[in-house]
């Protein structure tokens, strides 16, 4: 850096990366940052492309730990990326003929979440089965072998985006490879009779879908709202309506919808700003085409 300068420096360093490959901010973990780091000048794999192949192959296969759904304990399980199948799947014995489960690539997410999963290199995977999100937590205890998968993932969805938009560009797909979620936190919630007394959930905005869990760790989610856009009459609200009983904290949310209004507090009048913000971020987006059609499931599911 010092001989060439930073701009140069990076130049060369950065020559060879994937467009699929994750490029980490200020706000990510450290985990991603580190791994950068070395793979960018440690491991110089941005300089020499067969360096890249255990995220650029296709094909992947390995150890992971995964946390079991309902008692909470992490074992080894084995997991298999394969772009030809469009899937990642994970076997519960490494001798199983048959997977435990398959996720589709083309609905699969990955976002890095150590604090939620307690371990530095803890990922969370979410895919759509039976037309409800599950959860499931993994890690490694290498951290380039847990981003490696990260970027994996990341590469197979490009790939799979390629083909079902190929007139797309790079920047278009990039943005679509993973996302974080908005905003994660308890709140509370009431029942659409808005009758019953108010409970404490987990929520988490991925996009328009906002899930609550019982509990952080929990595979699937108890229940899942669908947020619009103010064009399709969806609206965010400081407080509740004034005949709101039952809540324990003081910090209400409205949500309304085309069908019901939807009623949560906050612990804290800085929870009830953020929160308020995501939302409003969401509704103030323009809906796209397809956007719609997974408005429409929201309203017929039963």
């Amino acid at each position: 850096m010092a001989s060439h300068g930073n701009e140069a420096a990076r130049a060369a360093f950065e020559s060879k990366v994937p467009p699929f490959y994750y490029r980490p901010t200020f706000s990510d973990c450290q985990l991603l940052q580190e791994q950068w780091v070395r793979a960018k000048y440690e491991r110089q794999e941005f300089l020499h492309p067969e360096k890249q192949e255990p995220y650029s192959a296709g094909y992947r296969e390995g150890i992971l730990w995964k946390r079991g759904r309902d008692n909470g304990q992490f074992l080894s399980r084995k997991f298999v990326l394969t772009e030809r199948e469009g899937a990642l799947k994970y076997f519960n014995k490494n001798d199983a003929k048959e997977p435990k489960a398959i996720m589709k690539i083309e609905h699969l997410n990955a976002t890095f979440q150590p604090a939620k999963i307690g371990h530095p290199h803890g990922l969370q995977v979410t895919y759509l089965k039976d037309n409800s999100t599950r959860n499931i937590f993994i890690y490694h205890e290498d951290g380039k072998e847990i981003v490696d998968w990260f970027n994996a993932l990341r590469a197979a969805r490009f790939h799979y985006l390629q083909v079902a938009f190929p007139g797309a560009s790079d920047a278009d797909l990039v943005p679509k490879l993973s996302r974080n979620y908005l905003k994660e936190g308890y709140m509370e919630k009431t029942g659409p009779k808005q009758t019953e007394g108010f409970r404490k959930r987990w929520f988490t905005m991925d996009d328009r879908r906002l899930m609550y869990f019982k509990d952080p760790l929990d595979a699937f989610a108890r229940g899942e709202v669908f947020i619009g856009s103010k064009e399709s009459g969806y609206t965010v609200l400081e407080g509740l309506p004034p005949s709101t009983q039952g809540h324990h904290w003081p910090h209400g949310i409205t949500i309304v919808t085309p069908d019901r209004k939807f009623l949560f507090t906050c612990e804290t009048e800085s929870d009830q700003s953020e929160w308020i913000a995501a939302f409003q971020k969401v509704v103030d987006r323009p809906m796209l085409p397809q956007e719609y059609a997974v408005e429409a499931h929201f309203k017929h599911k039963p």
